[in-house]
């Protein structure tokens, strides 16, 4: 079965997260997906090469996202969606494992699961199959027109015991985990990784993003006011390591 990196997303309480990744990473015109209304969300979904940078923040009191947003003191780290080849496969091995659905759709072009985060911990997992592989309904239709060079090549989680944690991940996706010295990492086929590393508190911590002017990025950021934190910058509570491409 294939597993990529494809999406990773922010839960922010206003679009001034998404106004700021746009400013600081240069994005090209988001996509609004409407679709999301069904969450009480409104969103804003940015191409960067054949991956997405999402942006999400609740319109209803209601919505889902707002315990998210409660629970972790303001914006963060929220979803990481895969794109696999076999999605009843994938489905086949939660369900077996016992690890929750807690959403599924299917559509000519796409079918996705949604993974309960209490089952994995840190974030909410999509996986999600495309049909042809590579579209990405998501990101809208004319998402190529809008993408900038660069790449999404992973993100770091944070949890006091980060062996569980990338454990519970790798059950959830088929992929194995591997401790390292420093650190315990998932990596996939287009050498994505996913990076588990001690904290205090469990969470999706960072995204781990190649641009084109790292430093041009920073400079930007530091314009707009933002935290720097040396390897990259604080947008929408999370942490964005940037190298250059």
């Amino acid at each position: 079965m294939r597993l990529r990196l494809r999406q990773l997303v922010i839960a922010a309480e206003t679009a001034e997260a998404a106004d700021q990744l746009k400013a600081v990473l240069n994005l090209g015109k988001p996509y609004a997906d409407p679709g999301v209304a069904e969450f009480g969300l409104e969103n804003a979904v940015f191409a960067i090469g054949e991956q997405f940078l999402e942006v999400i923040w609740p319109v209803k009191d209601d919505a889902p996202v707002q315990r998210f947003l409660k629970r972790n003191g303001g914006p963060g780290g929220y979803m990481v969606i895969f794109e696999t080849d076999d999605i009843d496969a994938a489905r086949k091995r939660l369900d077996g494992a016992g690890i929750r659905r807690v959403w599924n759709i299917d559509l000519d072009d796409i079918s996705a699961s949604h993974i309960h985060p209490a089952d994995v911990g840190a974030a909410i997992i999509s996986i999600d199959e495309t049909r042809p592989w590579g579209s990405w309904r998501w990101g809208g239709p004319n998402w190529q027109k809008h993408a900038i060079e660069g790449e999404l090549t992973g993100s770091i989680l944070e949890s006091p015991d980060p062996n569980t944690l990338a454990s519970r991940w790798a059950a959830a996706l088929g992929v194995p985990a591997v401790t390292h010295p420093d650190i315990t990492r998932i990596t996939l086929e287009d050498n994505e990784a996913l990076n588990f590393q001690r904290g205090d508190t469990v969470k999706l911590e960072g995204f781990c993003i190649t641009v084109r002017n790292a430093m041009k990025a920073l400079e930007r950021a530091d314009k707009l006011g933002l935290e720097s934190t040396g390897d990259g910058v604080i947008v929408g509570g999370v942490r964005l390591v940037l190298n250059n491409d």
